[in-house]
């Protein structure tokens, strides 16, 4: 899918009042920034849609960096930024065209990112290890295959589900400090309703 063609997608989806992921931070987001990251720090937060997870960040003291393919989302995101007087720093990108620079970023944060097919998702890993200082946390929440079953939410391809196995292979260059596989309910907007099968990883880069 080009960049054009994301946009147009993803602002059709974001084009209405709602905010359709809802206005809280994910909680596997939540858990794993109390554990790891502190406030000071600068992170990167990929595809961050309407910022409720950019925000929600700023607003524990990070100094926040974020993109999205969609113009759209984007200026709601500002505009939620702006009422919770938080700044975020956000340009309108995708993954690919996006301005990864080495040794930046003290976290990346990527949730529910599953547009990426798997050639994607692996630049996106490779990109995350890159960007990160050395030390640095890249804490990742997703989809498992179960979650056809579910149909709460994600996408409909199996290719852009995770297992557990196929990120720990993604992850080889990183130190895994969590790989969790579990279900629970969500009630993350109204595209992420009910229950729903997850995987959650905390990582860190070594070296």
């Amino acid at each position: 899918m080009s960049f054009e063609d994301a946009t147009q997608f993803w602002n059709e989806r974001f084009d209405k009042e709602e905010f359709i992921f809802g206005k809280e931070p994910n909680e596997y987001l939540v858990e794993q920034t109390k554990r790891y990251l502190k406030p000071g720090q600068k992170v990167l937060c990929i595809a961050d849609g309407e910022g409720r997870n950019g925000v929600w960040l700023a607003k524990q003291g990070m100094q926040v960096v974020g993109f999205d393919a969609s113009d759209i989302a984007l200026a709601k995101a500002k505009q939620f930024a702006k009422e919770n007087q938080v700044e975020v720093e956000y340009t309108f990108s995708d993954t690919d065209s996006f301005a990864w620079q080495s040794n930046t970023y003290d976290a990346v944060i990527a949730i529910f990112i599953q547009f990426a097919d798997p050639a994607m998702r692996e630049r996106i890993f490779q990109k995350a290890h890159e960007t990160l200082k050395q030390g640095g946390i890249f804490i990742l929440q997703g989809y498992t295959p179960k979650q056809l079953e579910y149909k709460t939410g994600g996408p409909s391809l199996i290719e852009h589900l995770y297992t557990e196995q196929m990120i720990r292979d993604l992850a080889k260059d990183f130190e895994i400090l969590e790989l969790s596989v579990y279900e629970k309910e969500l009630s993350e907007g109204a595209r992420h309703t009910g229950m729903s099968a997850l995987l959650g990883l905390t990582a860190k880069k070594v070296q």
